[in-house]
């Protein structure tokens, strides 16, 4: 049997749908979502409105809050689902380092469709300006332990949001009696 995964991470650039997959794969499965952005300090958020693209250490402190939740979550028996950036291998080995059994649904899309789907959503801190700067910090997981890869241009969030339920369902943690 393949190692079982007690908590996921939905990853990507900016505009990938993370938030929106979440939230649809927690209603499937009865997951709690925890949306990454909202750790972000107010010194993240005024860099990232002004267009101005966060450093390591700019995202160190959100990446240890970001663990601290997840940690929470699974100790008090939960099935978490955080939505983070991860764009960097050694964030997503910090991730891994705060819970055993962490998944990772990376949902890949072009520099183009992220930029048109960035700029047409509204409310959001990040702008558009700042998705070349992700694409250049993005190291895929693709070939990582308990990653699945989807190709958010190709399937609606229904359709990815499933994907990623059966694919959960297969690492599921065995029940303990």
């Amino acid at each position: 049997m393949s190692q079982p995964i007690t908590a996921l991470v939905i990853m990507g650039v900016a505009g990938c749908g993370k938030s929106s997959v979440s939230e649809a794969l927690c209603n499937r499965n009865g997951a709690i979502q925890i949306e990454g952005d909202s750790f972000h300090p107010a010194a993240n958020i005024e860099k990232m409105s002004a267009g101005i693209p966060l450093t390591d250490e700019d995202r160190a402190g959100w990446l240890d809050s970001l663990c601290e939740e997840l940690r929470r979550a699974v100790d008090s028996g939960e099935r978490p689902v955080l939505t983070c950036s991860a764009l960097k291998l050694r964030y997503r080995e910090r991730l891994r380092g705060a819970v055993d059994g962490l998944g990772f649904v990376f949902l890949e899309l072009t520099p183009q469709v992220a930029a048109e789907r960035v700029t047409h959503r509204p409310g959001h801190f990040m702008p558009s300006t700042l998705i070349d700067s992700q694409f250049a910090a993005l190291e895929s997981p693709t070939g990582e332990p308990l990653v699945l890869t989807l190709d958010a241009t190709k399937m609606d969030i229904d359709e990815l949001a499933n994907a990623a339920v059966v694919w959960w369902d297969k690492h599921r943690v065995p029940a303990t009696s």
